[in-house]
This record gives structure tokens, sequence and C-alpha cells, in this order.
């Protein structure tokens, strides 16, 4: 009797742990619906329509992808973007991380400063973009500040190097609050007993910064290195925002993900579209990949 009573126990004990797991599916299937309908199927679609061209989708094999790299705007916009994206990381980047040592070695207000260099993080680039259409302005901010130092005025958005420019300042002051924060973070992880130790071997503030707090930031560096040359390499909204659909003046703004809207929804070339998206896609995949090569190299 004790024999049959264990057995039905314990198939009962499997039964509503099995059934305890599927409410976890249940809970979880949304989630899941969402990703395959709004990440898995639009893959699978743009890469089909990466090879098709035409209202009838007809299929042309590789020939986008061709076009795409036989295309001078694409690869000026290829060189707009990564121009923008590497001079907004060596700004940005350094200027943040030193920001970040400052704020950090503050005993009164560090909070009020993390907020105050965050706030343009988290506003959105339209916002920030159209407040900086005004400063950019020939009689802007900006300008009225450059004449008041002894600097001419420059017409920011009317020549194809300023407009770039132009573009690479909103970005550094967008994105510097994010790069603070991280660095912050990794800076407060460091272990006070390596600075007690090195004060006590006469090591001055230079010293301990630059032997202990720099080496051990080269993680936090390494993250944003690689995630300002993804998010460098999406660049939409700014650009669009400065220059419109064609990345005026002359191009100059013109950015690959500017390349794939125009000739999707302006041009109705969702075949070529889909192309220079896939290419896009393994540009950042080489590029994350040589930079967390480089940087570990370092290390």
């Amino acid at each position: 009797m004790s024999q049959i009573r264990t057995k039905l126990f314990g198939k009962w004990r499997v039964a509503s742990r099995r059934e305890s797991h599927a409410i976890w599916y249940v809970f979880l299937l949304p989630t899941l619906l969402g990703i395959l309908l709004f990440t898995v199927y639009p893959l699978i679609e743009s890469l089909r329509l990466s090879f098709t061209r035409g209202a009838n989708e007809r299929f042309v094999g590789t020939q986008n992808y061709a076009d795409v790299l036989a295309s001078e705007t694409f690869w000026y916009a290829v060189y707009n973007t990564v121009y923008i994206t590497v001079f907004q990381l060596l700004i940005a980047i350094p200027i943040g991380f030193l920001i970040a040592c400052l704020i950090n070695s503050l005993r009164r207000s560090s909070n009020l400063f993390k907020v105050l260099f965050y706030i343009p993080n988290a506003t959105s680039m339209v916002a920030a973009a159209t407040v900086f259409l005004a400063i950019l302005h020939p009689d802007g901010p900006l300008n009225y500040v450059a004449q008041l130092l002894g600097f001419e005025k420059v017409v920011w958005l009317s020549q194809p190097t300023s407009a770039k420019w132009g573009a690479i300042i909103l970005s550094v002051w967008h994105w510097l609050g994010f790069v603070i924060i991280i660095n912050l973070a990794n800076l407060q992880a460091i272990p006070i007993e390596y600075y007690e130790a090195s004060a006590i071997d006469g090591a001055t503030p230079f010293q301990q910064w630059w032997r202990i707090t720099v080496p051990n930031m080269v993680g936090s560096l390494t993250i944003l290195f690689v995630l300002g040359w993804i998010g460098g390499l999406q660049r939409f909204t700014d650009a669009y925002m400065l220059g419109g659909l064609q990345g005026s003046p002359a191009r100059s703004l013109h950015t690959v993900v500017g390349f794939i809207f125009e000739r999707g929804f302006g041009g109705n070339e969702y075949g070529i579209a889909s192309a220079a998206a896939y290419i896009l896609f393994v540009f950042i995949l080489i590029f994350t990949y040589i930079n967390t090569k480089l940087l570990r190299m370092k290390i």
C-alpha cells in the first residue's frame, strides 16, 4: 500500500512540476511572439528581398549587392559615416573618461553632476537635433561664443566639412553622458585598497591615476569603443535632421542608413535597400571584431 502511495505521489509531483513549467512558458509566449514577428520575420524577409528587384519581386541573385558595392553614393555615405563616428569616439571617450575621473574624486555634489551630464543622453535625438539646428545657425549661440573668442563666423550647415563637424559636435554632446556613466560605474568598482597600498608606497595622485585607474578602465573603454562603432555605423536620426533625406550640403551628411532609407522608402527600391542593410551588418561585424582584437592586444 505504501509503495502505491509513493508511486502516486511521485506521479503527482512530476505532473505538478510540468504544469508549473507550462505556466512559465505561457508568460514567455507574448515575448517570443514579439521576437518572431518583429525581429526574426523582418530579418528573413529583408534577406529574401535583397535577392529580388522591382514591384513583382523578380529574383536577380546577388545583382543588388553588386550594384550597392559599385555605387559611388554608397561609398561616400560609408566615408561620411566613418568620418563622423571616428571623431565622435576620439573626442567623446577621452573627455568622458576625464570628466568621470573628476566627478569620482568629488566628495559632494557628484550625483548632481551625473544628472547634469546624463540629461542630453536621456533626450531624444530628434529634440536634440532640433535644438542644434538653432545652435548651429549662422547667428546662433555657437557662432556668438566663437566670435567672442576671436574666431570668424562659420555657416556650419552650408559647407561639407563644417556640416560634418556640426554633426560631430551634436553626437559628442548627446553621447557624452553615457560615456561618463559607464566610466563612473567602472571607477567605483576599483578596490580602494589599491590606492591605499600605493599611497603607503609613496605614489603621487598622478601616479595612482596612471598606474591604477587607467589600466583598470580598459574594460569599460573597450565596451564604449565597440558600442560607439555599432551605434555610429547605424547613425541616421542626427544626420537626417541636420541634412535631410539626401544629407545636404552635397551629401556630406548622407550616412549608410540614410542611403538605405533613401533607396527603400524614397525610391521604393527595397531590394537595393535590403542588400545595403546586410552589407552594413557585415561592416559592423568586421569593425567590432577588429576593435575588440586591437584593444585586447593592448591589455
